[in-house]
């Protein structure tokens, strides 16, 4: 469903609203981030979760207010997030939007205007997302599959990404960000919106530009794991309450990444033939990826890419849920799963 943005905002609307960047160890990605948006607003708060690269003087020195998360606790982008939120309203308790934006990230020209005017355009619209892009898609596959990844349906949505503007009234109503989450807090912050009435919006225009930097496999393995903990946990959270929230993809990964490899490696030993028999599954899945790519306008060569990381990607994700259930049971907290950590 795809809805008008609504009228222009007056140059002072997004001089009013507050900015909240979030990072760790990004480096000069940090300072592009952070020049980006001073362009648009002043009143812009940088959490940082434990970075030694130099990170919080930078902050300072560009006049962004600083909050340095206390190292005693487990770090996540949601404590970061509502952290930066509560330092927000202290220094103007008036304040009606915030946008979120990820330290390796930097605001598109124009984008707070249009975001504004969007989210003014409909009292119900609380969140409103735009089109994140990738800075250098063509350094490499993974960058490529991040780029096509954040191409979702512009309309109506059920969840938005790391960066996004929110009404801080709604935000505050649901309780922020669930602090305890390591992954997959934007779509449980999304849900707990839509049960209460509230809707997310993403609009056709242009919102971030990101900075990857995947150049490894064992980076995007690491972050197709951290995506099958946001599954399980998220599932395990509101497996109760109506809409069956992620468990179309939790059984997915279970079977695709982990019953049917378990029972094709049985079967080679008893029945060759049956075990490489189910294995044509997965290039049927790989094709109804693809097709399914296509009608959403990718060109053939992003679908087949993306169809094949897909399918490959059920591996990690469901070593990534059981991972959680197991650490779960054992009575242990996860841990940051961080793709960029040894750069």
């Amino acid at each position: 469903m795809n809805e008008s943005p609504g009228p222009a905002p007056e140059p002072s609307l997004v001089a009013c609203l507050g900015v909240v960047v979030i990072g760790r160890n990004e480096g000069d990605r940090l300072r592009r981030c952070l020049m980006s948006v001073a362009a648009a607003t002043s009143t812009i708060v940088y959490v940082d979760s434990g970075s030694s690269d130099g990170s919080l003087a930078l902050a300072a020195q560009l006049g962004v207010h600083v909050v340095e998360l206390d190292r005693q606790l487990a770090f996540t982008a949601a404590r970061a997030r509502n952290a930066g939120l509560a330092r927000l309203r202290e220094m103007n308790p008036g304040l009606e939007l915030v946008q979120f934006v990820d330290g390796d990230c930097e605001i598109v020209p124009g984008w707070l205007e249009k975001a504004v005017a969007a989210i003014l355009g409909d009292s119900t619209r609380a969140v409103v997302c735009g089109r994140r892009r990738e800075r250098h898609p063509e350094a490499s596959v993974y960058n490529r599959l991040c780029d096509i990844e954040w191409n979702t349906p512009v309309g109506v949505a059920k969840a938005c990404g790391g960066d996004a503007l929110m009404r801080i009234g709604p935000l505050s109503e649901v309780g922020g960000y669930n602090s305890s989450l390591i992954a997959g807090e934007e779509p449980d912050l999304c849900l707990r919106l839509r049960q209460r009435g509230h809707r997310i919006l993403r609009i056709d225009a242009e919102m971030t530009l990101h900075d990857a930097n995947i150049t490894r496999f064992g980076q995007w393995w690491r972050r197709t794991v951290r995506g099958g903990h946001a599954y399980a946990e998220g599932f395990t959270l509101h497996r109760r309450e109506p809409g069956r929230y992620c468990t179309k993809q939790v059984l997915s990964n279970l079977m695709w990444g982990a019953f049917l490899p378990l029972l094709c490696l049985a079967l080679l030993w008893l029945s060759p033939a049956l075990g490489a028999l189910i294995l044509l599954g997965y290039p049927f899945l790989a094709l109804r990826v693809f097709m399914s790519s296509r009608r959403r306008g990718l060109s053939r060569s992003d679908a087949w890419l993306f169809a094949r990381f897909c399918v490959l990607g059920k591996l990690p994700s469901s070593y990534g849920q059981l991972r959680y259930w197991t650490q779960a049971l054992l009575g242990k907290r996860s841990a940051l799963i961080e793709y960029k950590r040894g750069e």
